[in-house]
């Protein structure tokens, strides 16, 4: 499998929080959003919607905290798993999350973005891309275009103050 990054477009989002039902619809049956793996956030005073979810950190803090070990990469994924039997929800996983995206069961059990094993539900439903699941050498040249982009934009700045 090729490695692969979810993708997250803030601009893109409309808020419409398709994301989190399709989720929570997914993995528990309910469409209940609070039982959702990805969040949409609203910056109000920005009027900006940001998707969140697990980034699946190379280095997990998540996995680091757990005493009992109930976090594990799946190598085939290569994404963070929670093994809800080892799970003993003493909250350590979502201290240590720097996004936020690690949630708890009524039960206390902690979960977080699977990936829907290789086809982010999510990505399936979202229909204007705000958030994405591609291969990591789409993100590298999407992000060197832009780095080019940028570039020639403060070029013909400094270019334009010059004349």
């Amino acid at each position: 499998m090729a490695e692969k990054l979810f993708m997250i477009d803030p601009e893109r989002c409309t808020g419409c929080r398709l994301c989190e039902m399709v989720c929570a619809v997914k993995h528990t049956g309910s469409s209940n959003p609070k039982r959702s793996r990805i969040r949409v956030v609203k910056w109000e005073d920005k009027g900006v919607y940001l998707p969140n979810n697990c980034r699946q950190c190379r280095k997990a803090p998540c996995m680091d905290a757990c005493p009992e070990e109930a976090l594990r990469r799946d190598t085939t994924l290569d994404a963070v798993i929670v093994d809800q039997d080892a799970c003993i929800g003493c909250y350590a996983c979502v201290d240590a999350c720097p996004f936020g995206a690690m949630g708890f069961d009524d039960a206390g059990v902690a979960f977080k973005c699977d990936l829907c094993g290789g086809d982010p539900q999510c990505v399936r439903f979202c229909d204007i891309k705000a958030v994405d699941y591609i291969e990591v050498k789409t993100h590298r040249s999407k992000r060197m275009r832009e780095s080019a982009a940028d570039y020639c934009e403060m070029l013909r700045k400094q270019l334009s103050q010059e004349e």
